[in-house]
């Protein structure tokens, strides 16, 4: 028997397996002291739940690597922890090289040799300043009661399941986690204002699937700026805080472009088909109002 959301869309046969876990050989290395932060980009405090959401890990994990000496235990507030974004910096460095097919054996064995190097804070920097946060938006968990509230009878099992195959919505226990409330709220406004959702989804699909190419073809300019240094080699000092500093630029240039040309594209596309068909409403009332016959007029006195 299934149970949370996921007897919603069990008809449907979208439920997913869990992938096996993999084990992983313990890391025999020395615990390894906090990077320096980047003086420029102020910290922000996390506990170990804010820390493992951000991070993309979990509680489970970040102990783990705690013990293994691979992330620095946390600043003691009284009687809990408090962990910067230099652990944040080094929790996702770790998840990147996990995802790459390293072992924590071999990532213990490369921080510490890299710590030996100097070379550690250089690579943190730049991991900072490309997997921080983009956005300040928070994720948001909703119940199945919340959802049908939001979206109304128009919710079906096959379009939550359309949802979830999106990635808008997670299943997460009893719950949903939307990683982007905006874009849920938004899609449920415009589904109460008439727009079909299955409709609106393709529309995010490939919406999704257009924004991806040019933030691709964005990335690779500053992608494209490592070359010179080299495959594998990492920049000099001297060169990475600038190096940052025009990661941290892209971001709100970025979306400042992207903002306008969505803008510029929304006013054409109405222009277009909106005003056309508002052109034909009126030269239509006007055609009816020149066929119609003249009234006579009422003579005064």
């Amino acid at each position: 028997m299934l149970y949370g959301p996921y007897w919603y869309i069990a008809r449907m046969g979208t439920t997913k397996k869990k992938a096996p876990t993999k084990t992983r050989r313990r890391a025999s290395v020395a615990s390894i002291p906090p990077i320096p932060a980047d003086e420029d980009h102020p910290h922000r405090e996390y506990t170990i739940d804010e820390l493992a959401l951000a991070g993309g890990s979990t509680v489970r994990n970040v102990r783990a690597y705690q013990d293994r000496g691979l992330l620095a235990p946390p600043q003691r507030r009284g009687r809990s922890g408090s962990y910067s974004s230099d652990h944040l910096a080094r929790l996702r460095l770790i998840g990147n090289l996990l995802s790459r097919g390293y072992t924590l054996g071999n990532i213990g064995e490369l921080i510490e040799g890299l710590e030996r190097g100097q070379k550690l804070s250089q690579i943190v920097g730049l991991e900072r300043a490309i997997s921080s946060p983009w956005s300040d938006e928070q994720p948001r968990h909703y119940t199945m009661t919340e959802l049908i509230k939001m979206f109304g009878p128009i919710l079906k099992p096959r379009t939550l399941a359309k949802v979830i195959e999106m990635g808008l919505l997670e299943p997460d226990g009893l719950r949903f986690r939307a990683a982007s409330p905006k874009i849920l709220i938004a899609g449920a406004e415009l589904a109460k204002a008439g727009m079909p959702l299955p409709d609106l989804l393709e529309v995010m699909h490939g919406l999704r699937a257009n924004v991806q190419r040019v933030a691709d073809e964005m990335v690779q300019l500053v992608a494209h700026m490592l070359d010179k240094y080299g495959e594998g080699e990492l920049p000099p000092a001297k060169d990475v805080p600038k190096l940052a500093d025009i990661i941290w630029r892209l971001r709100p240039l970025a979306m400042m472009a992207v903002e306008a040309e969505v803008s510029r594209a929304l006013e054409k596309a109405a222009n277009k088909y909106l005003g056309e068909r508002v052109a034909q409403i009126l030269d239509h009332q006007m055609e009816e109002r020149d066929d119609q016959p003249a009234r006579p007029r009422k003579r005064r006195g």
